[in-house]
């Protein structure tokens, strides 16, 4: 008997302090992945700063950071990044002589462990002035296009609507003109301008997206439809994504040290063998290591085998809650790797992505 009570207890003490290991990354991104939407080849670089903050014990310094591409360039914090601070990563990407879809990658090295942390960023190099019937190879009816869907990349869940443009060309022999009817949902706005296009002529699919009326959290997908007198094709459509997440305003110091901060008790769960159309559970801890409180605000799966759902949506200072989350193979085979976005109120890491894995015997 006292031989099993020691054996609970240095279980106990190891689970601590394994947990306490996890929970305490000493550097937490407010993201890891930036999508830059479209991006204008004459325009020239642009650049997103990666910032984070560390929430360790001890000053930790950025060693190195590694970009994938000589197209990007990082830049760093240099000095030290003293407990409760933050620093920066900064991407700049140059699509010059790049069209089409980029997908960049930024290995982090810190003085803490040998543990890599990578960075993303991508996005689609458009040309405003080069384009031709040979590059907009996307086609409905007359009309050609880079694509049929349109990625706004990340949207704001505020009350105002943010524009991206889409070049749109008419291959055809006769004038195209595009009516005002559109088919799309309230927090869509589509305009095509000029709305008249004479042949080979080019113009811009203006579309405006509202991230607060859409009033959802993470990657979205929505369908509209534009009607023509296209003699081809005269109703159009196309698929309108973007990944919508909350705007924080940039917070002081004193205000960022009473700000909640949400920790996962670990950045992964392993569902371990499974079989086929069996769900199974697995539960994951949320901590408010914070000194106000924390609101969960959406639990998002990647993949409609996932679901997840938090035992308290908000959490004093201090408190912490329990996510189930459930797994169901459905017809999957193999090693499935998945992930579950967590969104909150936590202004420094406001979307934090646990990750899933399992494998499907």
């Amino acid at each position: 008997m006292i031989m099993s009570r020691c054996c609970v207890l240095v279980f106990l003490i190891f689970t601590g302090v394994s947990l306490q290991a996890q929970v305490n990354k000493p550097i937490q991104f407010k993201e890891e992945s930036y999508d830059f939407g479209n991006v204008i080849e004459e325009d020239g670089p642009v650049i997103h700063e990666f910032v984070f903050t560390n929430s360790g014990h001890k000053p930790v310094q950025i060693l190195s950071v590694k970009p994938s591409c000589g197209c990007t360039t990082p830049g760093w914090s240099k000095e030290p990044i003293i407990p409760g601070k933050t620093g920066i990563i900064k991407a700049s990407f140059d699509p010059k002589g790049r069209p089409g879809f980029f997908n960049k990658s930024l290995t982090v090295t810190t003085d803490y462990d040998n543990q890599p942390i990578v960075l993303q960023i991508k996005g689609t190099v458009t040309s405003r002035s080069k384009a031709s019937s040979s590059e907009l190879k996307a086609a409905l009816g007359n009309v050609r296009l880079r694509s049929l869907s349109f990625n706004l990349g990340k949207v704001y869940r505020k009350d105002e609507f943010v524009t991206r443009e889409f070049e749109i060309l008419n291959a055809g022999n006769k004038p195209i003109t595009f009516t005002e009817r559109v088919n799309a949902p309230a927090y869509i706005r589509v305009q095509v301008e000029p709305s008249t296009l004479a042949p080979n002529g080019k113009g811009m699919i203006k579309l405006a997206y509202n991230g607060l009326q859409k009033n959802q959290y993470g990657f979205q997908s929505d369908n509209i439809v534009l009607h023509s007198d296209d003699e081809l094709e005269p109703e159009k459509s196309f698929t309108v994504y973007a990944t919508l997440e909350d705007y924080f305003e940039e917070l002081k110091p004193e205000e960022l040290a009473k700000a909640p901060m949400l920790r996962p008790g670990s950045s992964s769960v392993d569902f371990g063998s499974l079989r086929q159309n069996q769900p199974v559970s697995r539960e994951l801890q949320l901590f408010n290591y914070g000194k106000s409180p924390l609101e969960i605000r959406a639990l998002v799966g990647n993949c409609s085998c996932l679901h997840a759902v938090a035992e308290k949506q908000a959490l004093k200072a201090g408190e912490s809650t329990i996510v189930t989350i459930t797994f169901n193979p459905q017809d999957r085979k193999g090693t499935q790797n998945k992930s579950i976005t967590v969104y909150s109120n936590d202004p420094r890491n406001p979307v934090q992505r646990i990750t899933i894995t399992g494998v499907v015997n």
